[in-house]
């Protein structure tokens, strides 16, 4: 899963909020000297990734990516499944959309300090540029993933990859709807 499904996911405090985020932004944090909650959230985080990369509606959510995005496509599902959240996000919020990323937003702006420097850039943008309302529009999300692509380190095939998404939307929109309840339960029922 992509930002926006880590911080659904995550308790409504500044630890969690930063664990649930660390797990992408880990490399060079000394992890056992931040706290237990910031740990915590970090422990939510891969057990939501480990979910998320076994379970079978992703594994059949890649079979709709060309064989030379294949590679790459655990990356553009994470932010589709995003996309999807947005779609349907009263099925599985009470809160206004637009309301809760106003307050996550302040909450995250808030939260920056206590951040490890490598997260502080990635989640000031987050911010300042709105991604969560940009990932709403599919268009925005295509612009997003190539983006993605031009940061890989080596040469790839994965620009276009919202061409295999719109070729498929509506069975990718499928599997986000059985995935995501089921996703919802493994949380719940874990103690981190």
């Amino acid at each position: 899963m992509n930002y926006l499904a880590h911080l659904f996911f995550a308790d409504d405090n500044s630890h969690s909020r930063i664990g649930n985020l660390l797990g992408d932004f880990r490399r060079g944090v000394d992890v056992k000297n931040l706290p237990e909650a910031v740990q915590q959230g970090l422990r939510q985080h891969r057990a939501v990734d480990a979910f998320t990369d076994r379970s079978a509606e992703v594994l059949a959510a890649k079979q709709y990516f060309s064989a030379e995005r294949r590679r790459f496509a655990g990356i553009a599902i994470d932010m589709l499944f995003d996309h999807f959240l947005i779609r349907h996000w009263s099925t599985f919020h009470p809160q206004p959309f637009d309301l809760y990323t106003q307050q996550l937003y302040q909450k995250l702006a808030a939260d920056l300090p206590q951040m490890p420097a490598s997260m502080q850039p990635t989640v000031s943008a987050i911010i300042r540029q709105d991604w969560f309302l940009s990932y709403a529009d599919i268009n925005q999300l295509g612009h997003a993933l190539d983006r993605v692509a031009q940061r890989i380190r080596f040469a790839n095939q994965f620009i276009g990859a919202a061409t295999d998404i719109q070729a498929h939307y509506v069975e990718l929109e499928q599997l986000f709807l059985q995935f995501f309840p089921r996703l919802q339960q493994h949380v719940q029922q874990q103690s981190w």
